[in-house]
């Protein structure tokens, strides 16, 4: 009699998740997910949760009821395969042969009475200094490690500080240097990585309680890679908890321009540090809107890489199929310069594949094609007018700006956040199965521990359904993309941060002006995928026109 019961109710369910109710239908249908209905779905996963948490999903799985919903107001054909093992091309085809990188000419640069004036220099600048013999490694280091220590208890953007190593990693490329070895723009420049990277012999807290004693017994290849460009590891930096904003076990990462504010996540330390001089450069990852949110608020320029550019392994996961890796800077140009070390495959991330990235900042501008988001720009929104003052400064450049729509009607685009969830869920099932998830500092509605466990909830087809969705997204943005070389936009609006994250599209994130709190604003620019050459020379061709990369958060520049 139990299993016809079960039985009856697994039928409930299921009827409530797949008819196409409306109006009052619909409100009897979400009354049906309460306690016991929850309850009994977790026993078929072999899961148990408290009263209270059932009470707290219930807001979250009505949430997810509706996308399922949204997605099924279309059809989709049977010959639409998921993009289960992601690659972001539709169409791949052989690397490329051509393969350079020519950064804006930095004219001689004389070394700054300063050591405030120092730290705030960009790779280019610092590079020029320590490779003709001005600066040396160690001293740059110094200076930089005398910073985290003296703002890390107002900026709450440090994890861990590397000093040992950072010493040790600075007197080799002195040497180095001294004996004609010298390795390129980063050779000898301090920086710092999110901390959700590994290095070995160092603590990876993935800036949450549950792993704040974790030390992971391998060193991530990004690391790696700036290793060998002679770069110096000098903190592991702060980020949101488990990559979701800027609350860690440490406290609220700040923002430097306002400390009473927070400096935005996930990448919380790296735009942090970055913004307020305490690194020369930092390492930061966005699965949807880590680097470009934080880059934003902090006043830096990000670069979110296409996905399947940058090696993950070493790194924390939180969604396979999203997450990216991209440098954080004082200048497009500096991205520039990062990007061009930690690019490339390594044989253990398989979705990494090599191809040619040709920047040049001497290209002529007006030789690309660039549309911008024109409904983006409509309205009256925050930012609006430091936006369209982006436009007219590619105007005034010689640029023929051509207006781009972004349509997707058939495609129910805010439905696909359910692969995120989904993949986030399994990323941290043992978290969540272990209770432990208990520790976490943020316990809101929206925060991980009960997207997690709402997340266990979602159907498997549902999830490939999605993705098959993807798939067209995937399509559909190429086709558009394919008419352009750059794309510029607001960084928050037009949907364009969720599909671009989820089709694995580049992008470039710079300081456009203030708003009325004096905070930083910021534009974006988007590129077709493995193009991040062309979105980089626009960018660094914008803050060439306007200098807002120039401008430092004055409490910080004493």
């Amino acid at each position: 009699m139990k299993s016809f019961k079960l039985l009856a109710i697994i039928i409930a369910v299921t009827a409530v998740a797949s008819c196409n109710n409306s109006g009052g239908e619909e409100q009897e249908s979400l009354a049906l997910l309460n306690d016991s209905i929850i309850v009994n779905a977790e026993n078929l996963s072999g899961l148990e949760f408290d009263t209270a948490q059932h009470r707290q999903m219930q807001g979250f799985l009505k949430r997810n009821l509706a996308m399922y919903r949204g997605m099924r107001q279309h059809s989709l054909d049977n010959s639409v395969s998921p993009a289960l093992l992601f690659q972001p091309l539709v169409n791949p085809d052989e690397p490329g042969t051509r393969d350079y990188a020519n950064p804006v000419a930095v004219s001689k640069v004389k070394l700054p009475d300063s050591k405030d004036e120092i730290a705030f220099m960009t790779v280019s600048e610092l590079s020029q200094l320590i490779r003709n013999g001005d600066l040396s490694s160690v001293e740059l280091t110094k200076i930089y490690l005398d910073r985290l220590r003296k703002y890390d208890d107002s900026l709450f953007c440090v994890v861990s500080i590397t000093e040992n190593l950072a010493l040790e990693q600075a007197e080799k490329a002195d040497r180095e240097i001294a004996e004609g070895n010298y390795k390129g723009p980063l050779h000898g420049i301090p920086y710092g990585v999110k901390d959700l990277l590994a290095v070995k012999g160092y603590k990876t807290t993935w800036g949450a309680k549950p792993y704040e004693n974790q030390v992971i017994d391998e060193t991530a290849t990004v690391v790696e890679k700036l290793e060998e460009a002679g770069a110096v590891l000098v903190a592991k930096l702060s980020m949101g908890a488990l990559a979701m904003g800027d609350i860690w076990f440490g406290g609220v990462s700040r923002n430097p321009w306002n400390p009473e504010q927070g400096s935005s996540g996930s990448s919380a330390g790296s735009a942090s540090a970055t913004a307020a001089g305490l690194v020369g450069f930092s390492i930061g990852t966005e699965t949807l809107g880590s680097i470009v949110s934080p880059s934003t608020r902090c006043g830096v320029s990000g670069l979110r890489p296409t996905f399947g550019r940058v090696s993950r392994a070493g790194a924390m996961a939180l969604s396979w199929s999203m997450d990216k890796i991209g440098p954080i800077c004082r200048s497009a140009d500096d991205c520039a310069l990062v990007f061009d070390v930690i690019r490339g495959a390594d044989g253990i991330d398989k979705t990494v594949i090599n191809k040619p990235f040709n920047y040049d900042f001497n290209k002529d501008i007006k030789k690309l094609k660039i549309g911008y988001l024109k409904d983006a720009f409509k309205g009256d929104y925050d930012n609006q007018p430091n936006d369209l003052e982006v436009l007219t400064v590619f105007d005034n450049m010689g640029v023929e700006l051509i207006p781009v729509k972004f349509e997707f009607e058939d495609i129910p685009v805010n439905s696909l956040r359910i692969i995120l969830y989904a993949e986030a869920a399994a990323a941290f099932d043992e978290l969540t199965r272990s209770r432990v998830d208990s520790l976490l500092t943020a316990q809101e509605d929206w925060s991980w521990p009960n997207t997690f466990r709402s997340a266990r909830f979602i159907p498997a087809v549902e999830y490939i359904q999605a993705n098959r969705y993807r798939t067209l997204l995937m399509q559909k943005m190429e086709e558009i993309m394919g008419d352009y070389d750059v794309i510029i936009t607001p960084s928050f609006r037009g949907g364009q941060l969720l599909i671009t994250n989820l089709t694995g599209h580049p992008c470039v994130v710079v300081p456009n002006g203030f708003n009325e709190d004096n905070s930083p604003t910021s534009i974006s620019f988007i590129g077709n995928l493995f193009d991040e050459a062309s979105i980089l020379l626009a960018a660094s061709k914008y803050q060439e026109a306007t200098g807002f990369d120039e401008k430092h958060p004055p409490l910080f520049m004493e």
